[in-house]
């Protein structure tokens, strides 16, 4: 809706009215290092371990990687965001730490309420059935006892997992890591989150399990919600995000219109 003013030589005077753009994710020059072996050596046993603490004595063969080197931008409320780039580039160590998994060495990251983090490594309960995963996952969400038995079958339904039997009812431990990367995303997508990051998730499952999670992930978008999506598969970042960052090396090469960006990298990729 605009705004209307009247002037002194009675002109009305039309401005558009200036929509609000809410902040959910701010990433202040971030650095994350993390220590790694680079190899076996016989100082990585516990033994050795224990030896160390005794002489209190450095570990061999550690090795520091700087996994985000000083990125820096915002994320707001209604958008979606691709993140892409080339294996080792920094997006899933970026993801974990907007989630509060990892710490920043230097900067700072700020989030809105509690970043919701999916991965296809998500724990679920392998001893316990599908149906019983969907029912504790939406409770440690925090939904009401009533709304999650009331959503559970349109859950299972969702994640497609009962299309050759009656799999809800079985252990996941009989699941493939199809079946459960889809279930996973299908519980995370039942709740609206302030901020959802999700990786990899929606490379699983066939073409309508994919067509299903991208319309889901541009409703939580709509509602109000940002969401942080890392793949490989960059045309579900295109179907899905309108803005999309590129890492390369731990740094942001690039961050603007989907379209634009992933065009830059596929002519990089293709250059290599």
């Amino acid at each position: 809706m605009d705004d209307r003013y009247e002037t002194s030589n009675d002109v009305t005077v039309t401005l558009p009215r200036v929509v609000e753009r809410i902040p959910t994710v701010v990433v202040d020059d971030a650095h994350v290092i993390y220590r790694v072996h680079k190899g076996a050596g016989g100082g990585s046993t516990p033994v050795a371990a224990l030896r160390r603490l005794v002489k209190r004595s450095s570990a061999p063969n550690i090795q520091e990687v700087h996994a985000v080197k000083g990125v820096s931008f915002t994320a707001y409320r209604g958008e979606a965001i691709g993140l892409i780039g080339s294996n080792g580039s920094g997006k899933s160590t970026l993801l974990r730490t907007i989630a509060g998994l990892l710490p920043v060495n230097r900067g700072a990251v700020y989030t809105q309420g509690q970043p919701s983090l999916l991965g296809v490594n998500a724990a679920l309960l392998n001893d316990l059935s599908g149906e019983r995963n969907v029912t504790l996952g939406c409770l440690a969400m925090g939904m009401q006892p009533d709304d999650v038995a009331r959503m559970t079958p349109e859950i299972i339904e969702f994640s497609g997992i009962n299309q050759r039997g009656d799999f809800a009812s079985l252990p996941m431990r009989t699941y493939s890591s199809g079946m459960a990367a889809r279930l996973r995303f299908s519980i995370a997508a039942a709740k609206k989150h302030d901020v959802l990051l999700i990786d990899e998730a929606l490379a699983t499952g066939d073409k309508g399990f994919r067509k299903r999670s991208e319309q889901r992930v541009r409703e939580l978008r709509e509602g109000a919600g940002t969401v942080f999506l890392v793949s490989h598969q960059l045309s579900s970042v295109r179907d899905t995000c309108e803005r999309t960052i590129w890492l390369e090396s731990g740094l942001i090469r690039m961050d603007g219109p989907t379209d634009e960006v992933i065009r830059a990298y596929e002519a990089f990729a293709n250059g290599k």
